[in-house]
């Protein structure tokens, strides 16, 4: 069986770094993109089992790349959970559905609550 791939997109690169090692001692393996302007290439060239997607970075709104990654045909099966820290999922459910969000966990968040919310996207795949 294959390692689950997992990409993570966030602009601050302690957090990503922090949340690879994370996964990567869950097993799972991980790419790391913190420049939103490379996302599309690298998800659809990378096929990820799942994105792991920051709503707020600086100059980039994760729900406008989120909206991108369910329009690309080569992404549009990917499923796409937020991570945010300034927005409640309450707040902001119809715009995530609409761009293709399936879920949204709050910053800070523990390792098993990122894995928990991993596997249970994963698991609706099968």
């Amino acid at each position: 069986m294959h390692k689950k791939r997992v990409m993570i997109v966030d602009d601050d690169k302690e957090f990503l770094e922090e949340l690879q090692e994370t996964l990567f001692l869950n097993g799972y393996e991980v790419i790391k993109v913190n420049d939103p302007h490379r996302v599309l290439d690298l998800a659809g060239n990378n096929k990820p089992d799942i994105i792991l997607l920051d709503l707020k970075m600086d100059h980039f709104s994760g729900f406008e790349i989120a909206d991108e990654l369910s329009r690309f045909t080569r992404t549009t099966d990917i499923p796409v959970v937020a991570m945010t820290g300034f927005f409640t999922e309450n707040e902001h459910i119809s715009l995530m559905s609409l761009c293709g969000i399936n879920k949204c966990i709050t910053k800070p968040f523990s390792a098993e609550q990122i894995v928990a919310a991993i596997e249970f996207e994963l698991k609706k795949r099968i």
